[in-house]
């Protein structure tokens, strides 16, 4: 018990600046957390256990939690970007890199929220026009889904990275070392587990089925890993 409630160099007297410690809890449960977790939503979970796919089609409850997760984990990246804004940044190689690589993050962060947003029309049979940005696979959306997976991705294993960094910046206790490593531990497994058992299904099959007919199914899914069975 003593060893575990140390902080990381050994001192048994760990003390923190109130917003630094603050700042530490909303990136933790932001970039540690919450958006990891949305991230594995969006993967996995397109069509969800028990759904008779591919006669029922585009159950959206993968989108609305992703959705939910992802905002509220840049809201609270937000507040902890307020509570460090202002504060002079210490010297050494580390804390270069946490400074650099964390509002790299952010900003990355952001720009999620933003391209989301500007991701195009839907079109497709369930839609009020069958044309549509998604459903015809226009420029605007592969550009938005190769940037859209591809920076998600950059910036959940960096955000581990700038937490790592921020523990050791802060001298933090070893148990809360211990406990991320625990759960980025139990996140790998379960992405393990979902993607060996075939749980990544393509968006666009997800919403409209595995029909060749359909424009967006004649091109390779984006990404890596993504099942396409076809009819």
């Amino acid at each position: 018990m003593d060893w575990i409630m140390a902080s990381l160099s050994g001192s048994t007297n760990h003390t923190l600046a109130p917003w630094a410690a603050w700042h530490a809890r909303c990136m933790v449960l932001s970039w540690g957390i919450l958006l990891p977790l949305g991230v594995l939503v969006a993967r996995f979970f397109k069509v969800i256990p028990g759904q008779n796919w591919p006669q029922v089609l585009d159950h959206k409850a993968w989108w609305y939690v992703h959705r939910a997760l992802q905002w509220s984990g840049v809201g609270i990246m937000l507040v902890g970007m307020w509570l460090v804004w202002g504060h002079s940044a210490s010297a050494g190689r580390l804390a270069q890199f946490h400074t650099v690589v964390g509002w790299s993050v952010c900003a990355i962060g952001i720009f999620q929220i933003v391209g989301g947003l500007a991701r195009g029309s839907k079109g497709g049979p369930t839609d009020t026009s069958m044309r549509g940005d998604h459903y015809d696979m226009t420029p605007w959306r592969l550009t938005f889904e190769r940037l859209h997976k591809g920076l998600g991705w950059l910036a959940v294993m960096a955000g581990v990275a700038v937490i790592a960094s921020g523990l050791q910046l802060a001298d933090a206790p070893r148990w809360m070392a211990v406990v991320l490593a625990l759960w980025w531990l139990a996140l790998l497994m379960l992405f393990v587990w979902l993607q060996l058992t075939g749980r990544c299904i393509d968006t666009y099959q997800a919403i409209w089925g595995p029909d060749s007919g359909h424009p967006g199914n004649q091109r390779k899914p984006i990404g890596w890993g993504i099942r396409r069975p076809m009819a």
